[in-house]
Parts: C-alpha cells; sequence; structure tokens
C-alpha cells in the first residue's frame, strides 16, 4: 500500500504534519490546496491569532473541502499536540466538553489540518468561561438585498453604539454581509450581553428602514441584526477568516472609512496577506477600548417598561420567562388548538383563519416550493416554479424568498419557501407540488407517527 502524501512544517519551534497537502479544498472557482490554505493562514496569524488567542475554539470542519458541507466538532479530538491545549466549556444543556484552544501559529496550522477552513472562537477567554469579552452584531442581508443597504445599515449601527459610549469594530464577513464586534468589559453574563444586543438590534430598526430585528424569516426585510448570535455556544468566524466561496473571499477588519466603498469581493487569500502588511491588523488596538453595556440594557429595560419583551431564543435553549411564542408566525396555534401555555396576540388573531375543514391556515401566505439536501436542486425548483407562476412571480419582493438551511444530526438540507403576502389574493398560487421534495427527516417522522 503506498505511503499516504503528508507534509512536515517548523512553525514556531514546533512540528506540524499536513496529510494530504496537495488536495484542493478550493475548486470550483480559485484552485487552492490544503497546503496553500494553511500558508495563508500562517501568513496573516499576527490578523487571525488575536481573533482566536486564549479562547474556545470550535472546529468546523470542511474536510471534502470548501464544496462538500462541513460539519460541527466542540469536543478537542485524541492525541493532541503538545502546542494545543484545551479548556472545559459548559454548554446551555448542562453538558461539558474540553474543547481546543488556539494560541500559537503552529496550533493554528494544525487546526487548518483538520479542515478548518473557517475560524470560530467563543467570544470569552479561558480564564472567565461564563462572562463574554466582546459583543457580536452580525449583518445578516435578506435576499436581494442591495451591498449598499448593508454598508448604511452598518453605519447606523455605529451611530448608536457611539451614542451609547461604544467603539464598534468592522470587518466584512466574507460572505454576503458586515460583522461589527464590540469589546467589552468581561462583566455581564450571556444572557445580558444577548439582551444588550437586542436592545441595540431594535433601537437601530427603529431608527433605519433597511434594518430587522425580527427573528422568523418570514417577518424580516432588509438586512436582519442576529442579536442570537450572542446568546452562549454561538460562534461567528473571526477576522482573517476565508469562507467557502469560489473566489476564497476573507473576513477582513475594516476602517470605517472604507466601509461606503469598500467591495467584499476584493479582500480574498490573494490580496489579504499584502493588505495585513501594508496596514497592520486594524483591530490592534481593540482591546483597550473595553466598554460598558449599562447604557444598552438601560434602553433593554425601556423596552420592557414599553411592553416589549424578549425576543425568540435559538431552538436548542430552554424557553425563557419573558419569551414571546417560539414558532414561527405562519404556524401559531389559535385559541381552541389544545395549547394552554401560548395565546396569539390580536394582530394574529385577526389574521388567522380556518379552512372550511376548521383545519388552520397559514397566517402568512406561504409556499413551499422545494426541499432537499442539495442546494443547487433547491435553486433549480424555485426557477421552475417562477417559470410556472411568472405573473405571481413577479409582485415577489427580494426578501419574499425564504431560504432555510434546515440542520440534522449529522446532514444539512434546505428548504425553499415563498411568501406570496405581495401578490394579490386573486393571484396567488395554492400550494402544489414540491419540486424536488427530498426531506431527509420525512422517515423518522413518518415513524415517529406510527410508533
Amino acid at each position: 500500500m503506498a505511503k499516504k502524501e503528508e507534509e512536515l512544517l517548523q512553525v514556531d519551534g514546533h512540528e506540524v504534519r499536513i496529510s494530504n497537502p496537495s488536495k484542493l479544498y478550493f475548486s470550483k472557482g480559485v484552485q487552492l490546496t490544503k497546503l496553500e490554505l494553511v500558508q495563508y493562514y500562517l501568513s496573516v496569524a499576527p490578523g487571525a491569532l488575536r481573533g482566536v488567542t486564549d479562547r474556545p475554539f470550535v472546529l468546523k470542519r470542511f474536510v471534502g473541502g470548501a464544496h462538500e458541507e462541513p460539519f460541527y466538532q466542540k469536543r478537542a479530538p485524541d492525541n493532541l499536540p503538545p502546542y494545543v491545549r484545551t479548556v472545559q466549556l459548559t454548554f446551555p444543556s448542562g453538558r461539558t466538553a474540553d474543547e481546543i484552544v488556539i494560541d500559537n501559529p503552529a496550533a493554528l496550522a494544525w487546526a487548518v489540518n483538520l479542515g478548518c477552513i473557517e475560524l470560530h472562537p467563543h467570544p470569552v477567554r479561558s480564564g472567565d468561561l461564563e462572562h463574554p469579552d466582546e459583543l457580536r452584531i452580525d449583518h445578516d442581508p435578506q435576499p436581494g438585498v442591495a451591498w449598499s443597504d448593508i454598508r448604511s445599515v452598518a453605519q447606523e449601527v455605529r451611530a448608536v453604539l457611539a451614542e451609547v459610549g461604544l467603539r464598534a469594530w468592522p470587518k466584512t464577513s466574507g460572505s454576503r454581509g458586515i460583522h461589527v464586534n464590540v469589546r467589552i468589559q468581561p462583566r455581564w453574563s450571556f444572557t445580558d450581553v444577548r439582551r444588550a444586543a437586542l436592545a441595540l438590534a431594535r433601537a437601530v430598526e427603529r431608527r433605519h428602514p433597511m434594518a430587522s430585528s425580527k427573528w422568523w424569516k418570514e417577518e424580516r426585510h432588509g438586512v436582519f441584526l442576529d442579536y442570537n448570535q450572542n446568546a452562549k455556544d454561538r460562534t461567528t468566524c473571526s477576522a482573517y477568516s476565508v469562507r467557502p466561496l469560489p473566489d476564497v473571499r476573507v473576513s477582513t477588519p475594516l476602517r470605517w472609512d472604507e466601509v461606503d466603498t469598500c467591495d467584499p469581493a476584493d479582500f480574498t487569500v490573494s490580496t489579504v496577506p499584502a493588505r495585513l502588511e501594508q496596514l497592520g491588523d486594524l483591530n490592534a488596538e481593540m482591546d483597550a477600548h473595553a466598554g460598558s453595556l449599562d447604557a444598552l440594557l438601560e434602553m433593554a429595560d425601556r423596552d420592557e417598561r414599553d411592553g416589549i419583551g424578549d425576543a425568540p431564543w435559538p431552538p436548542h435553549f430552554k424557553k425563557q420567562w419573558n419569551e414571546g411564542k417560539r414558532v414561527q408566525p405562519s404556524k401559531a396555534k389559535l385559541p381552541g388548538d389544545n395549547d394552554h401555555t401560548d395565546t396569539v396576540k390580536p394582530a394574529k388573531k385577526a389574521a388567522a383563519k380556518r379552512s372550511a375543514t376548521g383545519r388552520r391556515q397559514s397566517t402568512m401566505p406561504l409556499v413551499i416550493v422545494a426541499q432537499s439536501p442539495d442546494r443547487a436542486a433547491v435553486d433549480a425548483g424555485l426557477e421552475r416554479w417562477k417559470e410556472a407562476h411568472t405573473v405571481a412571480a413577479s409582485y415577489l419582493a427580494a426578501d419574499d424568498v425564504l431560504v432555510d438551511r434546515m440542520r440534522g444530526t449529522a446532514y444539512v438540507w434546505y428548504r425553499i419557501r415563498v411568501n406570496l403576502r405581495n401578490v394579490p389574493e386573486n393571484l396567488r398560487p395554492a400550494q402544489g407540488v414540491i419540486d424536488p421534495d427530498d426531506d431527509p427527516t420525512r422517515k423518522w417522522r413518518e415513524a415517529r407517527e406510527t410508533a
């Protein structure tokens, strides 16, 4: 049997083994091997390490390359090299796990060798795992939203933060959005930091017509400010992370005077190392500007006094005492549906209807178009639906197409729904045959129903 290909690198006084160094990790646009990806990260190590050092780190592993679905590995692998340490993290479920901590270039190269195209650190330091030192504002644009609108919302986020005495540090997400991070004093719990982020999102939403704080996709518009990225156990990609896109984009720190003029496609594996060398790390002074959340938490208090309660949490968290209905509005139950724990708000009562058979109908006119583990297949299904319903499709706004990324324990699949709210009622197509209709949970659900 032929010996597997490998390459040994001397990194910061340590020997790091790179397995299958010539394997193409990017092949659908820019051609990039695993070894070349490792070399990129070593070239930007001063900046990349600033975002991950002394933080628990989730291994998001693209073992088949950027074109295949990754899996998340929270627990540290066995047989760690001596230059990689761990720290025990407690999850919201109460379970614990030893997660790796990357403190040096050798550990960085080791993680990339495992398939970590992106870097995913937690917002806490290893010495205090219950008090984040970073507030993260992920600008998540809905389909079709212009880059100029994303930048405009980011500038409004900066303005609100400045008014409450916090300094904002922007970077491209490396995909379609912008991340704004804020260094904070590690005095508040994850719950408080999330509460501050929600108050911020709602304040920006009131001031900017393209900003949204709505958790459910069918209610969002424009740019969603994802407050739940601040919940415990959530991570986002850090600065200088490579994203799994064909042009090998990089999540890149920006100056605020660049935000209104930059093109995120300009920041790639090919261009960012020279930018870092020329400008230095734009996040270098971040730790010197740790601020207070007191003003944002006062805004949260004011919202609650005005009757604005908590917003939905991610599904794996326990329901909070002041959290509203944790169900998408189109599936909200009506009084009499044997649900004694939640009530339907007056606006929902007015919108809710029942069919002639007595079955509950959605409060929003949604149709499912396609579902499959193959993203290209569901995109093609959407195009077929639009061709079959050209009149209805002409009324759709960009954010009326809802792309749901559904995650199971060992798979990821996609569902595309269309919100017909902007289509006149007499022109709205009925729910038709879903094409393709490949739901990997169907057999499990059918077995559960017949058990």
